[in-house]
Protein backbone atom coordinates (compact mmCIF):
# COMPACT_ATOMS: atom_id res chain seq x y z
CA UNK A 1 0.00 0.00 0.00
CA UNK A 2 1.49 3.81 -0.88
CA UNK A 3 2.47 5.80 2.13
CA UNK A 4 -0.31 7.91 1.85
CA UNK A 5 -3.04 5.48 0.94
CA UNK A 6 -6.46 4.92 2.78
CA UNK A 7 -6.83 2.07 5.39
CA UNK A 8 -9.05 -0.21 4.52
CA UNK A 9 -12.32 -0.72 6.81
CA UNK A 10 -11.03 -3.60 7.96
CA UNK A 11 -7.99 -5.02 9.36
CA UNK A 12 -7.14 -8.41 6.57
CA UNK A 13 -4.98 -9.90 9.72
CA UNK A 14 -8.23 -10.30 11.94
CA UNK A 15 -11.13 -10.34 8.81
CA UNK A 16 -11.21 -12.92 6.57
CA UNK A 17 -12.94 -12.89 3.02
CA UNK A 18 -13.94 -15.35 1.04
CA UNK A 19 -15.27 -14.34 -2.59
CA UNK A 20 -17.74 -17.14 -3.70
CA UNK A 21 -18.11 -16.61 -7.74
CA UNK A 22 -19.96 -18.80 -10.21
CA UNK A 23 -22.35 -18.44 -12.75
CA UNK A 24 -26.44 -17.45 -12.48
CA UNK A 25 -27.48 -21.15 -10.76
CA UNK A 26 -23.88 -22.75 -10.17
CA UNK A 27 -24.98 -23.65 -6.49
CA UNK A 28 -23.11 -20.42 -4.65
CA UNK A 29 -25.66 -20.03 -2.08
CA UNK A 30 -26.29 -23.41 -1.46
CA UNK A 31 -22.57 -24.36 -0.58
CA UNK A 32 -22.07 -20.58 1.56
CA UNK A 33 -25.31 -22.13 3.49
CA UNK A 34 -23.59 -25.33 4.61
CA UNK A 35 -20.12 -23.39 4.79
CA UNK A 36 -21.09 -20.54 7.09
CA UNK A 37 -23.41 -22.95 9.31
CA UNK A 38 -19.58 -25.57 9.73
CA UNK A 39 -16.67 -23.15 9.73
CA UNK A 40 -18.78 -20.17 11.20
CA UNK A 41 -18.82 -18.17 8.41
CA UNK A 42 -21.33 -14.95 7.70
CA UNK A 43 -22.71 -15.51 4.74
CA UNK A 44 -23.40 -12.35 2.69
CA UNK A 45 -25.43 -12.75 -0.34
CA UNK A 46 -24.54 -9.29 -2.31
CA UNK A 47 -27.25 -9.95 -4.69
CA UNK A 48 -29.60 -10.40 -1.25
CA UNK A 49 -28.62 -6.97 0.20
CA UNK A 50 -29.28 -5.36 -2.99
CA UNK A 51 -32.94 -6.75 -2.94
CA UNK A 52 -33.67 -5.56 0.12
CA UNK A 53 -32.15 -2.23 -0.52
CA UNK A 54 -34.29 -1.72 -3.38
CA UNK A 55 -37.29 -2.47 -1.21
CA UNK A 56 -36.39 -0.21 1.68
CA UNK A 57 -38.20 2.54 2.81
CA UNK A 58 -36.55 5.99 1.52
CA UNK A 59 -33.66 4.33 0.20
CA UNK A 60 -32.33 6.37 -2.88
CA UNK A 61 -30.84 3.34 -4.30
CA UNK A 62 -33.91 1.97 -5.03
CA UNK A 63 -34.86 2.35 -8.26
CA UNK A 64 -31.34 2.23 -10.15
CA UNK A 65 -30.90 -1.20 -8.31
CA UNK A 66 -34.82 -2.12 -9.76
CA UNK A 67 -33.49 -1.17 -13.23
CA UNK A 68 -29.94 -2.87 -13.19
CA UNK A 69 -31.63 -6.18 -12.14
CA UNK A 70 -34.79 -5.78 -14.27
CA UNK A 71 -32.12 -5.14 -16.87
CA UNK A 72 -29.49 -8.32 -15.79
CA UNK A 73 -26.37 -5.41 -15.72
CA UNK A 74 -24.42 -4.86 -12.55
CA UNK A 75 -25.28 -2.00 -10.21
CA UNK A 76 -22.99 0.64 -9.51
CA UNK A 77 -19.48 -0.36 -7.95
CA UNK A 78 -19.88 1.89 -4.97
CA UNK A 79 -22.88 0.78 -3.91
CA UNK A 80 -22.59 -2.52 -3.74
CA UNK A 81 -19.23 -2.03 -1.94
CA UNK A 82 -20.75 -0.10 1.18
CA UNK A 83 -23.61 -2.05 1.45
CA UNK A 84 -20.99 -5.61 2.07
CA UNK A 85 -18.86 -3.02 4.42
CA UNK A 86 -22.23 -2.05 6.18
CA UNK A 87 -23.64 -5.61 6.87
CA UNK A 88 -20.34 -6.57 7.73
CA UNK A 89 -19.67 -4.29 10.33
CA UNK A 90 -23.23 -5.17 11.57
CA UNK A 91 -22.06 -8.87 11.65
CA UNK A 92 -18.89 -8.38 13.36
CA UNK A 93 -20.69 -5.73 16.33
CA UNK A 94 -23.07 -8.44 16.92
CA UNK A 95 -20.85 -11.42 17.30
CA UNK A 96 -17.81 -9.46 19.11
CA UNK A 97 -16.93 -10.41 22.61
CA UNK A 98 -18.03 -14.37 21.58
CA UNK A 99 -17.40 -16.20 18.66
CA UNK A 100 -15.41 -13.50 17.04
CA UNK A 101 -13.35 -11.60 19.44
CA UNK A 102 -10.86 -8.77 19.35
CA UNK A 103 -12.86 -7.17 15.72
CA UNK A 104 -12.40 -10.85 14.06
CA UNK A 105 -14.26 -12.02 11.39
CA UNK A 106 -14.99 -14.10 8.72
CA UNK A 107 -17.15 -13.92 5.62
CA UNK A 108 -18.48 -15.53 2.59
CA UNK A 109 -19.19 -12.94 -0.01
CA UNK A 110 -21.60 -14.51 -2.56
CA UNK A 111 -22.16 -13.02 -6.36
CA UNK A 112 -19.30 -10.78 -5.52
CA UNK A 113 -17.65 -9.05 -7.61
CA UNK A 114 -18.58 -9.33 -10.60
CA UNK A 115 -16.30 -6.51 -12.51
CA UNK A 116 -12.66 -5.76 -11.98
CA UNK A 117 -13.59 -2.23 -10.72
CA UNK A 118 -15.76 -3.73 -8.08
CA UNK A 119 -13.15 -6.16 -6.90
CA UNK A 120 -10.18 -3.25 -6.97
CA UNK A 121 -12.69 -1.34 -5.00
CA UNK A 122 -13.74 -3.43 -2.54
CA UNK A 123 -9.88 -4.88 -1.54
CA UNK A 124 -8.35 -1.70 -1.30
CA UNK A 125 -11.19 0.35 0.39
CA UNK A 126 -13.17 -2.49 2.14
CA UNK A 127 -11.02 -5.82 3.41
CA UNK A 128 -8.98 -7.79 0.09
CA UNK A 129 -10.12 -10.84 -0.36
CA UNK A 130 -7.97 -14.20 0.87
CA UNK A 131 -9.68 -16.76 -1.30
CA UNK A 132 -11.82 -17.08 -4.37
CA UNK A 133 -13.79 -19.98 -4.71
CA UNK A 134 -15.21 -19.97 -8.26
CA UNK A 135 -18.05 -22.69 -8.76
CA UNK A 136 -17.95 -23.97 -12.45
CA UNK A 137 -20.60 -25.84 -14.49
CA UNK A 138 -22.30 -25.48 -17.95
CA UNK A 139 -24.69 -22.98 -19.28
CA UNK A 140 -27.33 -25.75 -19.42
CA UNK A 141 -27.26 -27.09 -16.13
CA UNK A 142 -27.69 -23.52 -14.78
CA UNK A 143 -30.39 -22.16 -16.63
CA UNK A 144 -32.54 -26.25 -15.74
CA UNK A 145 -31.38 -24.82 -12.16
CA UNK A 146 -32.46 -21.28 -12.42
CA UNK A 147 -35.87 -21.94 -14.25
CA UNK A 148 -36.81 -24.85 -11.70
CA UNK A 149 -35.92 -21.92 -9.09
CA UNK A 150 -38.15 -19.34 -10.89
CA UNK A 151 -41.31 -21.65 -9.86
CA UNK A 152 -41.04 -20.85 -6.19
CA UNK A 153 -38.53 -18.06 -5.83
CA UNK A 154 -40.50 -14.68 -6.42
CA UNK A 155 -37.65 -13.32 -7.85
CA UNK A 156 -38.74 -11.05 -11.11
CA UNK A 157 -35.12 -12.00 -12.74
CA UNK A 158 -35.76 -16.12 -12.39
CA UNK A 159 -36.63 -15.56 -16.21
CA UNK A 160 -35.57 -16.71 -19.34
CA UNK A 161 -35.21 -13.19 -20.80
CA UNK A 162 -33.15 -11.87 -17.26
CA UNK A 163 -31.17 -15.21 -17.16
CA UNK A 164 -29.99 -14.84 -20.87
CA UNK A 165 -28.97 -11.07 -20.28
CA UNK A 166 -27.28 -12.86 -16.79
CA UNK A 167 -25.24 -14.94 -18.02
CA UNK A 168 -23.57 -12.78 -20.76
CA UNK A 169 -23.49 -10.42 -18.60
CA UNK A 170 -21.07 -12.76 -16.42
CA UNK A 171 -19.17 -13.97 -19.21
CA UNK A 172 -17.89 -10.66 -20.27
CA UNK A 173 -17.35 -9.00 -16.90
CA UNK A 174 -16.74 -11.51 -14.32
CA UNK A 175 -14.47 -14.06 -16.24
CA UNK A 176 -11.63 -11.35 -15.95
CA UNK A 177 -11.73 -10.66 -12.82
CA UNK A 178 -11.25 -15.11 -11.91
CA UNK A 179 -8.12 -14.63 -14.31
CA UNK A 180 -7.19 -11.67 -11.54
CA UNK A 181 -7.00 -13.56 -9.00
CA UNK A 182 -6.05 -16.76 -10.39
CA UNK A 183 -3.01 -14.82 -11.53
CA UNK A 184 -2.80 -13.85 -7.67
CA UNK A 185 -2.37 -16.88 -6.38
CA UNK A 186 -5.52 -16.47 -4.50
CA UNK A 187 -8.24 -18.65 -7.04
CA UNK A 188 -9.67 -22.46 -6.35
CA UNK A 189 -12.24 -23.61 -9.03
CA UNK A 190 -14.82 -26.46 -8.03
CA UNK A 191 -16.49 -28.35 -11.01
CA UNK A 192 -20.67 -27.69 -9.54
CA UNK A 193 -22.08 -29.83 -11.78
CA UNK A 194 -21.66 -32.91 -9.09
CA UNK A 195 -24.07 -33.46 -5.98
CA UNK A 196 -24.57 -30.97 -3.65
CA UNK A 197 -22.42 -33.66 -1.27
CA UNK A 198 -19.63 -33.75 -3.63
CA UNK A 199 -19.44 -30.63 -3.74
CA UNK A 200 -19.29 -29.38 -0.76
CA UNK A 201 -16.83 -32.04 0.23
CA UNK A 202 -14.27 -30.20 -2.06
CA UNK A 203 -15.07 -27.23 -1.00
CA UNK A 204 -14.41 -28.03 2.92
CA UNK A 205 -11.08 -29.28 2.09
CA UNK A 206 -10.34 -25.78 0.38
CA UNK A 207 -11.69 -23.87 3.53
CA UNK A 208 -9.73 -25.78 5.97
CA UNK A 209 -6.56 -25.36 4.39
CA UNK A 210 -7.48 -21.82 4.05
CA UNK A 211 -8.00 -21.42 8.00
CA UNK A 212 -5.29 -23.69 9.10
Amino acid sequence: MAPNAPRTAFDHNKVTVVYVLGGPGAGKGTQCTKLSEDFDFCHLSAGDLLRAEQNRDGSQYGELIRTCIREGSIVPKEVTSKLLENAMAAEIQSRSGHRWPDGQGRFLIDGFPRKMDQALLFDEVVCPASLVIHFTTTEDVMLERLLERGKTSGREDDNIDSIRKRFRTYYEQTMPVIEHYSSLGKLEEIDSSKSIDTVYQETSVIIRKLLS
